[in-house]
């Protein structure tokens, strides 16, 4: 054990139940895990660890993009559950916390420090969000006559979730209450990332879980390579990349980019870059200030760079302040020789949502790093908007992009999507930085399998693709030979008897279909006209093309006339 910090945000040990360790005896033996999200989906991490008495959820995130699979969510009431421990930030691992305390949950969210600073601002945003998206649906749907809609959560809970954070350092073994001792290891994923081990004694009995948290890519800018866990009962395992490899030429990230940058320039467009607010942004200003300084854009030197993220601004702040415990040695390199790797000649930082807006009316090419990654959210999408329609533009992904995200439809080639109620064309040259991912791929996974070096009893494979959390799962097998079992949403193990208890929910979402409403008179008389008019554009096939231009102008004119906004 460890001496406690001072900081009064510190995790300490549970008082009260090491006090009263007596009544444990009268505790029936149990030590149950429950899988409670991103059980074959990639987003939305949770799963419930029952023992000693304690309900403990390792990670509570939000899922994003489509859902597969009926999900029962929590088996108990959230004001049941003791203590989150957290692997990292994110939103598919953080974001259902402040429901959680909206809910009734009074306990405590254990984490790292940066990890800790990280969601401070981050769920801060994400109720933000909420409460916009929630004024926006209901600003249209008041019009329509549709019900009030709540949100997930509002600023309030956010503030509330972020006061019963209790951090701890890397490498610190921890009491959590008797019978649960954890401990978080860097795995290099982002900033205060971890995977945490978990001591569990009931009785005779004890078993050590250990939860991967996402593991990191290696050779990334920033941070440190991950590290490995050497002994457990049970391995929990993301597998987002299960089941494909990042290139093993190596990639030269910094000339790619340039390039694209150069290309896009000639042409007189905007390089668009949805980006992670945390973590894929930095890597992206640790490359910029590194093409600046090496003068590689010699025609664009003095090129502008508009970080239109206020998250991203705060979360750089973050990572400065956590350099010293997070930072790989060539980044300390640079910051212990008077340098700040993030920060370059030409960065425009943009907070104010004027700011914003007025971004898109500046003509000269430019960079536009914003927020969300997955193109879900934020004023990404004003700039997708802006940007996606121009030929001469080139929308850059440099992250994942999950199945049903706006990110993953414009990246396999949507021909046009919506945005804000508006139809919008995709001309746009669409590009990704292959392989700049903070996750590792296949062999990096099993290699971080392959740190341990005692037999596994059985791994449970996690966050992947439907089909990928299976397949990986049968590569761990046949690898190592391991069991591994990839669980449905509220799957259930018995860990004392090592034993499947359920497979979990099988039960696909089901798309609902828009109710139809009969048309009244009125209505089929309106559409009868427009079919008329269909047919009379049908048979302009030998009129002239200025004729033709001119019919279409009208018909134009008069659907932007009558189109209800």
């Amino acid at each position: 054990m460890q001496d406690w910090y001072t900081d009064t945000r510190i995790f300490r040990p549970d008082i009260t139940a090491l006090v009263n360790a007596d009544l444990q005896e009268s505790v029936v033996k149990r030590m149950k895990l429950t899988f409670v999200g991103a059980a074959h989906e990639v987003t939305g991490s949770c799963h419930l660890l029952q023992a000693a008495g304690k309900n403990i959820l390792v990670d509570c995130g939000m899922e994003q993009g489509i859902d597969l699979y009926e999900n029962p969510g929590l088996p108990i009431a959230e004001n049941e559950v003791d203590y989150v421990l957290l692997t990292h930030a994110h939103i598919d691992h953080s974001g259902m916390i402040p429901k959680l305390v909206k809910e009734g949950f009074k306990g405590e969210v254990v984490s790292t420090f940066a990890t800790s600073d990280l969601c401070n601002i981050m769920l801060r945003d994400s109720a933000h969000i909420q409460e916009f998206e929630a004024e926006w649906r209901n600003r249209k749907g008041k019009r329509a006559g549709y019900p009030e809609y709540e949100p997930v959560y509002v600023m309030q809970d956010a503030l509330d979730a972020i006061e019963l954070f209790r951090p701890c350092g890397y490498g610190q073994r921890i009491q959590l209450c008797e019978g649960i001792e954890v401990r978080f290891t860097d795995v290099g994923h982002l900033l205060g990332s971890s995977s945490i081990e978990i001591w569990v004694t009931e009785g005779e009995e004890q078993r050590k879980i250990v939860f991967s948290g996402d593991v990191g890519n290696h050779n990334q800018p920033i941070l440190r390579e991950p590290s490995y866990t050497e002994e457990a009962d049970y391995v929990v395992i993301e597998s987002t990349y299960g089941n494909r490899l990042h290139s093993t030429e190596k990639i030269d990230y910094i000339g790619t980019f340039t390039q694209i940058v150069k290309e896009t320039f000639d042409k007189g467009g905007n390089v668009v870059i949805p980006s992670f607010a945390v973590g894929r942004t930095q890597e992206l200003l640790y490359f910029i200030r590194e093409i600046k300084e090496q003068n590689l854009l010699p025609e664009y030197a003095d090129f502008e760079v508009y970080l239109d993220s206020p998250l991203a601004i705060e979360a750089t702040k973050v990572f400065t302040k956590n350099m010293k415990g997070c930072f790989d040695e060539a980044a300390l390199k640079l910051v212990n020789s008077g340098i700040n790797p993030l920060v370059f000649p030409g960065l425009k930082i943009s907070t104010g949502s004027e700011d914003s807006k007025q971004i898109n009316f500046i003509e000269r090419p430019k960079v536009i790093i914003s927020a969300s990654g997955m193109c879900e959210a934020g004023r990404i999408r004003h700039h997708l908007k802006h940007n996606l329609w121009r030929e001469e533009c080139t929308i850059l992904f440099v992250g994942y992009q999950a199945v049903g995200t706006l990110g993953r439809h414009i990246l396999e080639g949507e021909k046009e999507v919506k945005l804000f109620g508006e139809t919008i064309e995709v001309r746009a040259r669409i590009e990704s930085l292959k392989g700049i991912s903070g996750h590792a791929d296949l062999d990096g996974l099993l290699k971080w399998v392959e740190g341990f070096k005692k037999p596994l009893k059985r791994v449970f494979v996690v966050h992947g693709e439907d089909t990928v959390t299976e397949e990986f799962a049968q590569t761990v097998e046949e690898k190592f030979g391991y069991p591994a079992f990839a669980p449905f949403p509220s799957g259930e193990v018995d860990l004392i008897a090592d034993e499947i208890l359920s497979e979990g929910v099988r039960i696909p979402v089901k798309t609902k279909k828009p109710i139809q409403k009969k048309a009244d008179a009125a209505t089929e008389r309106l559409l009868s006209a427009a079919r008329w008019l269909m047919d009379v554009a049908a048979r302009c096939e030998g009129m002239a093309n200025k004729d033709k231009a001119k019919f279409e102008a009208q018909i134009l004119n008069l659907a932007d006339k009558w189109e209800i906004k």
